[in-house]
């Protein structure tokens, strides 16, 4: 009779085969659970497998046993559905910020959290990989410095860059590292931004965190963001009033919108805006504005469909942007 070895693992083991191949769909006949057993080594008779279902059941690991059709055992509720999941990778695959290598990493991980049947449709459902993604596989040290940062209220110490028509990475402050107080990290647009302090700038100034190059955190304390910014000042708030993350004066800004447009605008601007109806047609829509060029881009998208109504120094900027868009042309 062989000999084997592992017994002290086998309830670990036993587990790991459950979760990795039942499902609800899929099912394991006890005969099938002592194969797969003597394939890691590990001898088990149908007795003390009985008791050991019992433990793990005890343990509340969701653990089903199927006595009519497809007779057998299989995991039931686990941390994640296959639903949510799939919602995981889609969300992975098409962000920009995460490189194509730590794009198949995470899926690989994502893909443990289910059974390796439900695991290649998760696989299958990677078809975009090849959509433009960044380059800089440091970009995770990048945010986990800056957290370590945020946490401690330290200063850090980076370079930074843009791209040129050669496009190469040219590098910004005349290659001079900027040292800045880090405040919080915002997702916007497909891009992880790095709102900060920066001594030369009176506002907060915003920095992407992809084209953040040699970051350094530094012993000094970070400057209180209550120094910088007003008594009343919410980065929740802050961030929301943004456009592309182009910092600009934020006004109190009334807009004339027609219905066909509402629904876009409470995207964009949230569900705590003021809208007061102005006809059957047509509403006034009233919310602090981050006034800036990426605002007036995005009123220019609905045509006539979004009219500046107030204050008129907003009006007139974006009259005249117009005007000089129309002379280049």
């Amino acid at each position: 009779m062989p000999r084997y070895s592992n017994q002290k693992s086998k309830l670990l083991y036993l587990i790991k085969i459950l979760y990795e191949y039942t499902d609800e769909s899929h099912q394991m006949s006890m005969s099938e659970i002592i194969d797969k057993l003597a394939s890691y080594d590990i001898s088990a008779e149908r007795k003390s497998l009985y008791t050991d279902m019992e433990v793990i059941q005890q343990f509340g690991i969701d653990l089903i046993r199927r006595k009519h059709r497809n007779f057998g055992y299989y995991i039931g509720k686990r941390p994640f559905e296959l639903a949510e999941l799939k919602l995981l990778v889609d969300s992975v695959q098409s962000s920009k910020f995460i490189t194509k290598t730590k794009t198949r990493e995470l899926v690989k991980k994502l893909e443990s959290m289910t059974s390796k049947h439900n695991a290649n449709e998760l696989e299958r459902q990677l078809y975009n990989i090849d959509k433009v993604k960044t380059s800089n596989e440091t970009i995770y040290y990048t945010v986990d410095i800056i957290y370590q940062a945020i946490c401690h209220s330290k200063k850090i110490a980076f370079k930074y860059f843009e791209y040129n028509a050669e496009k190469e990475k040219s590098l910004k402050n005349n290659g001079d590292y900027y040292v800045v107080s880090p405040y919080s990290l915002i997702w916007s647009n497909e891009n992880y931004y790095l709102i900060s302090h920066y001594s030369k700038n009176e506002e907060l100034t915003h920095f992407r965190v992809d084209r953040i190059l040699d970051i350094r955190l530094l012993h000094e304390s970070a400057e209180s963001i209550k120094n910088v910014m007003p008594k009343n000042f919410n980065m929740s708030k802050y961030s929301k009033n943004l456009f592309s993350m182009f910092s600009g004066e934020v006004k109190n800004v009334k807009l004339e919108c027609e219905n066909s447009v509402i629904s876009a605008v409470i995207d964009k601007l949230g569900m705590d805006i003021c809208i007061r109806k102005k006809n059957c047609d047509k509403v006034y829509i009233t919310a602090p504005i981050n006034v800036s060029p990426p605002f007036f881009a995005w009123i220019f998208q609905f045509e006539n469909k979004i009219r500046i109504k107030s204050p008129p120094d907003v009006k007139n900027k974006y009259i005249e942007m117009a005007k000089k868009i129309i002379d280049k042309y």
